[in-house]
């Protein structure tokens, strides 16, 4: 996890452990310390090193893995970043091992392949520890963060690489986060990198109510990348450089100063450093070990997603993910997976522009179907005192951020009292020019009609695959489900939260799991 400042600590987190259980953990190590690269060095090298086997193991599934992405509402969007799900086990099995031992002899195993490392391996019980929990243990989390990793590592490679960076720092995302896009941490980091906001900021990640860029894969990926690079040069060291993503620079510097040694590995003897930081360097060891040679460590049956491959396309302000997904015949998972970083499913509103991501081959296919509306079709309406373009969008049928999109309004709240807005509705059936009056007079239901549905808006063509409102007066009962809001239900029933409000008498936007809501749909259609 990236602090949210370089002098945050990140607080260790409890254990709760039995003696016994850890013994268990702590049988089977090795011991004596084995030396590969040198415990003070930090620079690369080729190594050989030994696959080490788990005595207890389970044996592996032939089932192939897949790593397979989530689509949800943006409550539900933000998932447990998955290595905090083991963190209390882990470093009360490493407390087991007792205090760090001192350096070895290097491992020169005449049966190990030689694998080359830009970032400085080493063996000792530490790292033998992750090698046997991540064989063990993380047996299934690790495979499905293998086979993920074939979607973003290249990418990430590419990007180290640019930057002069070791290449094997692109395993770094799968002990943080798993390759999980939108992991969330008890310490609430969020992303692939796992950024505090503060720290994301500074790296020049935008985060507000629309997008959460540390959830995009290649800019979290270059703000990430700054970010090492910055710790490399003030330490120039790859361990203490990690070591501080962890933690912090600023703590990793009091370290250094307290104990007047710039050796990661003498540090991590003293309790000065979190267990978590101290036990953080031999965790991505352990992980680059395994990631470069995992058939030698029994992960044989790994499918590795395909690289990350997209097209990029402008589209205008307040655009639905789900009118793209239906103008290129696109599946709506698919194309979110593409631009996790949006956290409403529309474009932000903030520029006239936004540059969507879209899977490969099908840009073409979506510009012919989403097209503006024709100015033939343009009705244009002048805002009363009292309007919004709520009542607007009641009034004639149309989504209001549809309204927002036809006028490039950054924000649909802000409507004044003689504003003239255009509305675009198709010819009425039987007339040649669809030009309606600009008059107060509102389109006939049946033109209306036509227009949520005929419109090849973005906006509009979410707005066609929902369920048109009944003409007759009903009352409609939802039950509050887990993940729901005032904002998402509004969404899903095409109306506004201030009528939900309103029809139920609520006095804020809180709403429980299990509260039954009075939606009265009739009132869409008066």
């Amino acid at each position: 996890m990236v602090p949210s400042h370089p002098a945050t600590k990140r607080a260790a987190r409890s254990t709760g452990f039995t003696s016994e259980s850890a013994l268990g953990i702590a049988i089977g190590f090795t011991l004596g310390a084995l030396i590969i690269a040198g415990l003070g060095a930090c620079t690369p090298t080729t190594i050989q090193v030994a696959p080490q086997s788990v005595g207890h193991r389970p044996q592996q599934s032939a089932t192939t893995i897949m790593a397979a992405p989530r689509l949800g509402g943006e409550e539900l969007e933000l998932t447990p970043a998955e290595p905090d799900r083991f963190v209390d086990k882990e470093l009360a099995g490493l407390e087991a091992l007792g205090t760090w031992n001192q350096p070895g002899e290097p491992l020169n195993d005449p049966k190990a392949a030689a694998v080359s490392y830009d970032f400085p391996v080493i063996i000792n019980k530490q790292v033998q520890f992750y090698l046997d929990f991540f064989q063990g243990d993380m047996r299934e989390s690790f495979s499905r963060w293998l086979a993920l990793s074939g979607r973003y590592v290249p990418m990430i490679q590419e990007e180290l690489r640019a930057a002069g960076l070791p290449e094997d720092l692109a395993w770094l995302p799968m002990i943080e986060s798993g390759y999980n896009l939108t992991a969330y941490s008890r310490a609430r980091a969020v992303g692939p990198w796992q950024f505090m906001a503060p720290t994301a900021r500074q790296y020049g990640l935008t985060i507000n109510d629309y997008v959460d860029e540390r959830r995009d894969p290649i800019r979290s990926t270059r703000a990430a990348v700054t970010f090492l690079n910055d710790l490399y040069n003030e330490f120039g060291c790859w361990h203490l450089a990690v070591a501080a993503y962890n933690a912090g620079n600023g703590r990793i510097r009091g370290a250094i100063r307290r104990l007047g040694t710039d050796n990661f590995w003498e540090i991590a003897q003293k309790d000065h450093l979190s267990r978590e930081t101290r036990h953080y360097v031999p965790k991505l060891i352990a992980a680059i070990i395994i990631a470069k040679n995992p058939q030698e460590y029994g992960f044989d049956n790994v499918t590795y997603a395909e690289p990350l491959r997209y097209e990029t396309m402008e589209v205008p302000r307040w655009t639905s993910l789900e009118a793209v997904a239906k103008a290129g015949n696109l599946e709506l998972e698919e194309l979110h997976d593409l631009n996790r970083q949006l956290r409403r499913l529309i474009t932000p509103p903030e520029a006239a522009g936004y540059s969507l991501r879209l899977p490969e081959g099908t840009r073409t296919l979506v510009a012919k179907n989403l097209p503006r509306a024709p100015a033939e079709g343009m009705f244009l309406h002048t805002v009363q005192p009292g309007e919004s373009l709520w009542v607007l969008a009641r009034r004639y049928g149309v989504n209001a951020r549809t309204i927002a999109s036809w006028n490039n309004l950054a924000d649909p709240s802000l409507v004044r009292a003689g504003q003239k807005l255009a509305l675009y509705f198709p010819p009425a059936p039987g007339k040649a020019d669809g030009r309606q009056p600009a008059t107060k007079a509102a389109p006939t239901r049946q033109t209306e009609s036509r227009a949520a549905s005929l419109t090849a808006n973005p906006s509009v063509l979410t707005s066609n695959a929902k369920q048109a409102p009944s003409r007759q007066p009903d009352i409609t009962y939802y039950q509050v489900r887990q993940g729901d809001s005032l904002w998402s239900i509004a969404r899903r029933f095409q109306t506004t939260p201030h009528l939900i409000q309103e029809w139920n008498q609520l006095n804020d936007d809180l709403i429980l799991p299990g509260k039954k809501l009075i939606l009265k749909l009739a009132k869409l259609t008066s």
